[in-house]
């Protein structure tokens, strides 16, 4: 009896959908359903929507598009009917924020935001609001998945059956990996230089107070924010946790978009801002950063003083190691023996690809042991100039993983199994309570699961 209601609402769903009527520029015309999944429609134009968007963001997608994305969506439709259920949702704030970035995205590879209506032909209002809606569900959906394999764990003797379950060819290959130490030191920035920086602010400051200048203008010309310059300096809406903290603590106390902020120092330089809008526990605003440039006779000392602790290095009076507390300036490697850490896995080992560029090329051909001559390079995660030396601990070259050395990798590998299969599980099981049509000429299809065309003609 259950079926038979739930059947019939899906068809009364269906037959009032496929005449919906949507207005087009000066045209009516009949919105096509091409899938339904419960009472849930999908529109032809959802799908080609979603592939448009996948296309410019660079997105694979493997297989015919008309087939591969109305059946992900209903998949996505089958998570969401479960997050109802189980009353699953997530902030709003981490919704807005990622919306945000893409946008800015956007703009920045578009060039404005009028360009950008016009690729998406559609107000920037609504491109927002549609974009919210896919990164809501999107991330609802991962709360589910989340929350159906919460429960995975492997233990080493599971491990160690997967493992010799596996053939040698399906093991996967390892690319050549190492631990690099680093001894850095940046520069001394001399006082003029910063007084000169401030000056230029307080300048820029004066000129919007007094409606002489526009921010957003000043920005486009002198900020040396390569990410936000192009847009007049706008961040777009950000929490507070993803700013600098002292540029945080200036901006969330602004409150009137008219005036400029105090000069604000942080990691990354000198800032002046101006706000845009608050929204709930996020912020908009402008910024102009300046940077306060280094003297080359700085850096010739720099380079001087670790040429020298190179030199005592390779004459055995001190280890690369004892030397690293004392001498090293970056904060992040001076207290661990200089090992750098990869932030994508958290390890000590890298890929090669996975280093900075100039310390890849400078390892390149240097032996497990060898100590760099100083080099000098930008440090990616404060975009200041830093001279090093940097110390080739390991190598190990390509293979295919092994249990002994790539544990958490083959490891990575059954939880990744396990997961897959609950969720297939889950997905089937799903399907076959659940109400589907499918439009003539969307059926002729390799699906990724079995059973949608069957349960259709059942």
């Amino acid at each position: 009896m259950k079926k038979a209601i739930l059947l019939a609402s899906a068809i009364m769903a269906t037959t009032s959908f496929a005449q919906k009527q949507v207005q087009v520029g000066q045209d009516n015309i009949i919105e096509e359903v091409v899938w339904v999944v419960g009472d849930e429609p999908i529109y032809r134009s959802e799908v080609e929507r979603q592939i448009q968007q996948m296309q410019y963001e660079g997105q694979e997608i493997d297989g015919d598009p008309y087939c591969v994305i109305p059946e992900m969506i209903a998949v996505q439709k089958l998570y969401l009917h479960q997050a109802k259920l189980d009353t699953i949702l997530v902030p709003e704030s981490s919704v807005n924020q990622e919306v945000d970035m893409r946008l800015n995205y956007f703009i920045e590879q578009i060039g404005s935001k009028e360009k950008v209506e016009e690729y998406f032909r559609k107000p920037f209002k609504e491109i927002r609001e549609e974009l919210a809606n896919n990164v809501r569900d999107n991330n609802i959906v991962q709360e589910v998945q989340r929350t159906l394999v919460s429960d995975i764990k492997v233990t080493p003797a599971e491990v160690r059956k997967f493992y010799n379950s596996l053939s040698k060819d399906s093991l996967p290959t390892i690319p050549m990996q190492v631990e690099v130490q680093v001894i850095a030191l940046y520069p001394r920035v001399p006082q003029q230089e910063i007084d000169n920086v401030k000056a230029q602010l307080r300048e820029f400051s004066e000129q919007v107070n007094s409606g002489e200048r526009e921010f957003s203008t000043l920005a486009i010309l002198h900020s040396e924010d390569p990410g936000s310059a192009l847009r007049g300096g706008e961040l777009g809406f950000v929490s507070k946790g993803t700013l600098a903290p002292e540029f945080a603590a200036v901006a969330f106390n602004l409150n009137d978009p008219k005036r400029v902020s105090k000069i604000v120092e942080t990691e990354f330089g000198y800032h002046i801002i101006q706000l845009i809008e608050k929204r709930g526990d996020q912020i908009n605003c402008r910024h102009i950063l300046l940077k306060p440039k280094v003297s080359q006779k700085d850096i010739i000392e720099s380079i001087n003083q670790l040429d020298s602790i190179r030199a005592d290095i390779l004459a055995k009076k001190i280890t690369f190691e004892e030397a690293t507390p004392y001498v090293s300036q970056d904060k992040d490697t001076r207290y661990n023996e200089g090992i750098m850490s990869n932030p994508q896995t958290g390890s000590t080992r890298f890929e090669m690809s996975e280093l900075p560029q100039d310390i890849a090329k400078t390892i390149a051909t240097m032996e497990v042991g060898d100590i760099s001559k100083p080099i000098t390079t930008i440090d990616v995660k404060n975009n200041k100039e830093v001279v090093m030396i940097v110390k080739l601990r390991s190598r190990r070259e390509a293979h295919r993983a092994d249990l002994v050395n790539d544990y958490q990798v083959i490891a990575s590998l059954l939880e990744g199994k396990k997961r897959g299969e609950i969720l297939q599980n889950w997905i089937n099981q799903k399907r076959k309570d659940t109400y589907v049509r499918i439009k003539d000429g969307w059926r002729n299809c390799e699906f990724k699961y079995d059973g949608w065309i069957k349960q259709q003609k059942q």
